[in-house]
């Protein structure tokens, strides 16, 4: 897949908009039993970050796009 990331196309697998209700299905788990996901939440923040991107409907793979972005 490399060389696909690094053309820019993410569009193989799994969106980020399905990654994200899947987290916020967790993180509504993870509050009703107690238990503290903090890389989830950071990942889930780089996800969040690749949708303000455009890139809802890319695969998880994107999340190289956010190396690649400028400041």
């Amino acid at each position: 897949r490399w060389k696909t990331m690094v053309e820019g196309k993410f569009d193989f697998g799994f969106a980020v908009d399905l990654v994200r209700k899947d987290f916020a299905l967790v993180f509504d788990e993870a509050r009703r039993n107690g238990a503290e996901l903090p890389v989830t939440a950071l990942v889930d923040q780089f996800y969040a970050e690749v949708q303000s991107m455009g890139g809802n409907r890319w695969d998880s793979s994107s999340l190289i796009a956010l190396l690649e972005r400028k400041p």
